[in-house]
Protein backbone atom coordinates (compact mmCIF):
# COMPACT_ATOMS: atom_id res chain seq x y z
CA UNK A 1 0.00 0.00 0.00
CA UNK A 2 1.42 3.76 -0.75
CA UNK A 3 2.55 5.98 1.87
CA UNK A 4 3.92 9.33 2.41
CA UNK A 5 7.81 8.61 2.56
CA UNK A 6 11.23 9.50 1.47
CA UNK A 7 14.85 7.94 1.17
CA UNK A 8 17.63 9.58 1.06
CA UNK A 9 20.31 9.14 -1.55
CA UNK A 10 23.42 9.30 0.81
CA UNK A 11 21.99 5.64 2.28
CA UNK A 12 20.68 3.25 0.47
CA UNK A 13 19.45 0.29 1.36
CA UNK A 14 21.84 -1.89 -0.28
CA UNK A 15 23.98 -1.82 -2.53
CA UNK A 16 25.01 -4.29 -4.98
CA UNK A 17 28.80 -4.61 -6.89
CA UNK A 18 29.69 -6.32 -10.47
CA UNK A 19 32.51 -5.62 -12.78
CA UNK A 20 32.81 -1.91 -13.69
CA UNK A 21 29.64 -1.21 -12.04
CA UNK A 22 27.58 -0.44 -8.98
CA UNK A 23 24.13 -0.74 -8.04
CA UNK A 24 22.01 1.25 -5.40
CA UNK A 25 18.71 -0.04 -4.08
CA UNK A 26 15.99 2.63 -2.42
CA UNK A 27 13.36 0.50 -1.06
CA UNK A 28 9.98 2.10 -1.27
CA UNK A 29 7.70 -0.75 -0.81
CA UNK A 30 6.18 -1.93 -3.49
CA UNK A 31 8.52 0.54 -5.56
CA UNK A 32 12.12 -0.17 -5.65
CA UNK A 33 14.54 2.50 -7.30
CA UNK A 34 18.21 2.73 -7.87
CA UNK A 35 20.76 4.34 -8.80
CA UNK A 36 23.19 2.63 -11.45
CA UNK A 37 26.53 3.68 -12.17
CA UNK A 38 28.46 2.21 -14.63
CA UNK A 39 32.17 2.69 -15.03
CA UNK A 40 33.50 3.44 -18.92
CA UNK A 41 34.32 0.06 -19.98
CA UNK A 42 31.48 -1.87 -18.75
CA UNK A 43 29.12 -4.04 -20.63
CA UNK A 44 26.11 -6.23 -19.58
CA UNK A 45 26.97 -8.86 -21.75
CA UNK A 46 30.71 -8.60 -20.13
CA UNK A 47 29.69 -7.54 -16.91
CA UNK A 48 26.12 -9.11 -16.15
CA UNK A 49 25.13 -11.53 -18.04
CA UNK A 50 26.62 -14.30 -15.85
CA UNK A 51 25.15 -13.28 -12.95
CA UNK A 52 21.78 -12.77 -14.00
CA UNK A 53 21.99 -15.99 -16.14
CA UNK A 54 19.89 -14.69 -19.32
CA UNK A 55 21.29 -14.46 -22.92
CA UNK A 56 20.03 -10.38 -22.71
CA UNK A 57 18.78 -8.34 -20.00
CA UNK A 58 15.32 -9.33 -19.05
CA UNK A 59 14.61 -5.77 -17.53
CA UNK A 60 12.72 -3.11 -18.17
CA UNK A 61 14.28 0.41 -17.35
CA UNK A 62 12.52 3.40 -16.98
CA UNK A 63 14.72 6.86 -15.52
CA UNK A 64 16.55 9.55 -15.77
CA UNK A 65 20.46 10.17 -17.01
CA UNK A 66 22.46 11.99 -14.48
CA UNK A 67 25.46 11.51 -16.49
CA UNK A 68 27.46 10.00 -19.23
CA UNK A 69 26.32 7.91 -22.40
CA UNK A 70 24.53 4.19 -22.68
CA UNK A 71 24.74 2.59 -26.01
CA UNK A 72 21.84 0.55 -26.18
CA UNK A 73 21.30 -2.32 -28.42
CA UNK A 74 17.68 -4.33 -28.72
CA UNK A 75 17.94 -8.43 -29.72
CA UNK A 76 15.95 -7.40 -32.50
CA UNK A 77 19.21 -4.99 -33.77
CA UNK A 78 17.49 -1.75 -32.61
CA UNK A 79 19.84 0.77 -31.27
CA UNK A 80 20.01 4.19 -29.55
CA UNK A 81 22.61 6.39 -27.81
CA UNK A 82 20.93 7.81 -24.60
CA UNK A 83 22.82 10.60 -22.78
CA UNK A 84 22.60 13.03 -20.06
CA UNK A 85 19.39 15.34 -19.24
CA UNK A 86 17.82 12.73 -21.02
CA UNK A 87 14.57 10.44 -19.51
CA UNK A 88 15.11 7.08 -20.84
CA UNK A 89 12.73 3.51 -21.62
CA UNK A 90 14.27 0.65 -22.23
CA UNK A 91 12.30 -2.72 -22.97
CA UNK A 92 13.60 -6.21 -22.06
CA UNK A 93 15.57 -8.24 -24.42
CA UNK A 94 18.79 -5.80 -24.81
CA UNK A 95 22.32 -5.21 -24.23
CA UNK A 96 24.05 -1.92 -23.27
CA UNK A 97 27.52 -0.70 -22.48
CA UNK A 98 29.02 2.52 -21.52
CA UNK A 99 30.28 5.21 -24.14
CA UNK A 100 33.01 7.62 -23.78
CA UNK A 101 35.46 8.52 -20.61
CA UNK A 102 32.59 9.16 -17.98
CA UNK A 103 30.69 7.19 -16.09
CA UNK A 104 27.03 6.81 -16.65
CA UNK A 105 24.97 7.59 -13.79
CA UNK A 106 21.08 7.20 -13.53
CA UNK A 107 18.23 6.91 -11.29
CA UNK A 108 15.72 3.96 -12.43
CA UNK A 109 12.69 3.54 -11.01
CA UNK A 110 12.04 -0.41 -12.63
CA UNK A 111 13.67 -3.40 -13.06
CA UNK A 112 15.92 -2.64 -10.10
CA UNK A 113 14.84 -4.71 -7.34
CA UNK A 114 16.94 -8.16 -8.91
CA UNK A 115 18.68 -6.47 -10.80
CA UNK A 116 22.52 -8.46 -11.15
CA UNK A 117 21.70 -9.72 -8.17
CA UNK A 118 23.75 -13.36 -8.70
CA UNK A 119 21.26 -16.75 -9.65
CA UNK A 120 21.30 -20.14 -8.59
CA UNK A 121 24.46 -21.63 -10.64
CA UNK A 122 23.44 -24.37 -13.09
CA UNK A 123 22.70 -28.06 -12.44
CA UNK A 124 21.70 -27.16 -8.84
CA UNK A 125 18.36 -28.36 -7.88
CA UNK A 126 15.99 -25.57 -5.46
CA UNK A 127 12.63 -25.73 -4.52
CA UNK A 128 10.44 -22.65 -5.78
CA UNK A 129 7.03 -22.04 -6.56
CA UNK A 130 6.73 -21.71 -10.21
CA UNK A 131 3.86 -19.29 -12.01
CA UNK A 132 2.30 -20.07 -15.80
CA UNK A 133 0.11 -17.35 -17.14
CA UNK A 134 -1.45 -17.11 -20.86
CA UNK A 135 -3.38 -14.75 -22.22
CA UNK A 136 -7.72 -16.01 -23.14
CA UNK A 137 -8.18 -16.48 -26.55
CA UNK A 138 -5.69 -14.52 -27.88
CA UNK A 139 -5.90 -15.19 -31.70
CA UNK A 140 -9.76 -14.24 -31.43
CA UNK A 141 -8.93 -10.86 -29.55
CA UNK A 142 -6.14 -10.24 -32.22
CA UNK A 143 -8.40 -10.62 -34.75
CA UNK A 144 -10.51 -8.30 -33.71
CA UNK A 145 -8.95 -5.43 -32.94
CA UNK A 146 -6.32 -6.01 -35.57
CA UNK A 147 -2.27 -5.84 -35.27
CA UNK A 148 -1.59 -1.95 -33.77
CA UNK A 149 -4.05 -2.36 -30.93
CA UNK A 150 -2.87 -5.95 -30.06
CA UNK A 151 0.77 -4.40 -29.76
CA UNK A 152 -0.29 -2.05 -27.55
CA UNK A 153 -2.82 -4.07 -25.78
CA UNK A 154 0.45 -6.77 -24.96
CA UNK A 155 2.58 -4.06 -24.43
CA UNK A 156 1.14 -3.01 -21.28
CA UNK A 157 -0.12 -6.70 -20.23
CA UNK A 158 3.85 -7.15 -20.38
CA UNK A 159 4.31 -3.70 -18.49
CA UNK A 160 2.33 -4.34 -15.71
CA UNK A 161 3.50 -8.05 -15.16
CA UNK A 162 6.86 -7.06 -14.75
CA UNK A 163 6.13 -4.46 -12.33
CA UNK A 164 3.78 -6.93 -10.29
CA UNK A 165 6.85 -9.27 -10.58
CA UNK A 166 9.08 -6.71 -9.24
CA UNK A 167 6.58 -5.90 -6.41
CA UNK A 168 5.86 -9.40 -5.18
CA UNK A 169 9.98 -10.26 -5.84
CA UNK A 170 9.36 -12.83 -8.41
CA UNK A 171 11.78 -13.47 -11.44
CA UNK A 172 10.84 -13.24 -14.67
CA UNK A 173 12.05 -16.54 -16.73
CA UNK A 174 10.73 -15.98 -20.11
CA UNK A 175 7.98 -14.71 -22.35
CA UNK A 176 5.54 -17.31 -24.13
CA UNK A 177 4.12 -15.43 -26.55
CA UNK A 178 1.19 -14.12 -24.91
CA UNK A 179 2.14 -14.80 -20.99
CA UNK A 180 5.20 -15.77 -19.09
CA UNK A 181 7.00 -17.86 -16.91
CA UNK A 182 8.28 -16.85 -13.77
CA UNK A 183 9.53 -18.08 -10.21
CA UNK A 184 8.90 -17.38 -6.77
CA UNK A 185 10.95 -18.26 -3.61
CA UNK A 186 7.77 -17.42 -1.56
CA UNK A 187 4.44 -19.62 -2.31
CA UNK A 188 2.37 -16.78 -0.99
CA UNK A 189 4.15 -13.74 -2.97
CA UNK A 190 3.51 -16.09 -6.68
CA UNK A 191 -0.24 -16.20 -5.52
CA UNK A 192 -0.67 -12.61 -4.79
CA UNK A 193 1.56 -11.20 -7.80
CA UNK A 194 -0.77 -13.60 -10.23
CA UNK A 195 -3.77 -12.13 -8.68
CA UNK A 196 -2.64 -8.71 -8.91
CA UNK A 197 -1.55 -9.32 -12.83
CA UNK A 198 -4.57 -11.13 -13.70
CA UNK A 199 -6.84 -8.04 -12.11
CA UNK A 200 -4.31 -6.16 -14.32
CA UNK A 201 -4.90 -7.53 -17.38
CA UNK A 202 -8.87 -7.41 -16.57
CA UNK A 203 -8.62 -4.15 -16.44
CA UNK A 204 -6.95 -3.30 -19.56
CA UNK A 205 -9.26 -6.49 -22.00
CA UNK A 206 -7.04 -8.71 -21.78
CA UNK A 207 -8.41 -11.77 -19.44
CA UNK A 208 -5.53 -14.35 -18.33
CA UNK A 209 -5.18 -17.56 -16.94
CA UNK A 210 -2.67 -19.01 -14.36
CA UNK A 211 -1.21 -21.75 -13.04
CA UNK A 212 1.05 -22.42 -9.66
CA UNK A 213 3.10 -25.32 -8.89
CA UNK A 214 5.48 -25.54 -6.06
CA UNK A 215 8.37 -28.36 -6.51
CA UNK A 216 11.76 -28.51 -7.67
CA UNK A 217 13.32 -27.16 -10.07
CA UNK A 218 16.99 -26.93 -11.92
CA UNK A 219 18.24 -23.52 -13.03
CA UNK A 220 19.63 -23.19 -16.62
CA UNK A 221 21.10 -20.15 -18.44
CA UNK A 222 17.96 -18.27 -19.03
CA UNK A 223 15.44 -20.87 -18.33
CA UNK A 224 14.74 -23.44 -15.61
CA UNK A 225 13.46 -27.13 -16.05
CA UNK A 226 12.07 -29.90 -14.43
CA UNK A 227 8.69 -31.91 -13.58
CA UNK A 228 7.87 -29.18 -11.41
CA UNK A 229 7.54 -27.05 -14.40
CA UNK A 230 5.41 -29.28 -16.47
CA UNK A 231 3.22 -29.48 -13.79
CA UNK A 232 2.65 -25.53 -13.30
CA UNK A 233 2.37 -25.45 -17.01
CA UNK A 234 -0.21 -28.07 -17.38
CA UNK A 235 -2.65 -26.48 -14.37
CA UNK A 236 -2.67 -23.37 -15.68
CA UNK A 237 -3.99 -24.90 -18.86
CA UNK A 238 -6.74 -26.68 -17.07
CA UNK A 239 -7.94 -22.71 -15.79
CA UNK A 240 -10.62 -20.68 -17.35
CA UNK A 241 -10.68 -17.62 -18.17
CA UNK A 242 -9.63 -15.09 -14.95
CA UNK A 243 -9.15 -17.88 -13.19
CA UNK A 244 -5.83 -18.69 -11.22
CA UNK A 245 -5.04 -22.59 -10.23
CA UNK A 246 -2.55 -24.02 -7.57
CA UNK A 247 -1.31 -27.59 -7.31
CA UNK A 248 -1.90 -29.36 -4.04
CA UNK A 249 1.38 -28.93 -2.75
CA UNK A 250 0.72 -25.42 -3.26
CA UNK A 251 -2.08 -24.84 -1.27
CA UNK A 252 -0.76 -26.90 1.70
CA UNK A 253 1.93 -24.27 1.73
CA UNK A 254 -0.53 -21.66 2.30
CA UNK A 255 -1.91 -23.12 5.12
CA UNK A 256 -2.95 -20.41 7.71
CA UNK A 257 -2.53 -17.68 5.21
CA UNK A 258 -5.50 -14.95 4.61
CA UNK A 259 -6.26 -16.47 0.96
CA UNK A 260 -8.95 -18.37 0.34
CA UNK A 261 -9.45 -21.69 -2.21
CA UNK A 262 -12.51 -23.25 -3.54
CA UNK A 263 -11.77 -26.87 -4.36
CA UNK A 264 -11.52 -27.62 -7.67
CA UNK A 265 -11.47 -31.20 -7.78
CA UNK A 266 -8.91 -34.09 -9.46
CA UNK A 267 -7.74 -33.91 -13.02
CA UNK A 268 -5.78 -35.66 -15.14
CA UNK A 269 -2.68 -33.07 -16.26
CA UNK A 270 -1.16 -34.21 -19.88
CA UNK A 271 2.33 -36.12 -19.57
CA UNK A 272 1.68 -37.00 -15.97
CA UNK A 273 0.97 -39.38 -13.91
CA UNK A 274 -2.26 -40.42 -11.96
CA UNK A 275 -4.61 -37.96 -10.98
CA UNK A 276 -3.78 -34.29 -9.23
CA UNK A 277 -6.40 -32.51 -6.93
CA UNK A 278 -6.32 -28.45 -8.14
CA UNK A 279 -7.76 -25.65 -6.07
CA UNK A 280 -8.88 -22.37 -7.49
CA UNK A 281 -7.64 -19.13 -5.39
CA UNK A 282 -10.77 -17.11 -4.43
CA UNK A 283 -11.38 -13.56 -5.66
CA UNK A 284 -13.29 -11.10 -3.64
Amino acid sequence: MARLQRKSLSTPDETRTFPNGKLEIFDLDDVVVGRTIFQPGWRWSKDVKDIAGTPSCQYHHLGVVISGTLHVEMDDGLTLEIGPDSAFEIPPGHDAWVVGDEPYVTIDYAGMRSFARPTVGTGERILGSILFTDVVDSTATLARVGDPAWRDLLRRHNELAQFELDRYRGRLIKQTGDGLLALFDGTERAVRCASAIAAGSAAIGLPIRAGIHTGEIERIPGDIRGVAVHMAARVMAIAGPGEILVSASTRELLAGSALEFEDRGNHELKGLPGSRQLFAVRTA
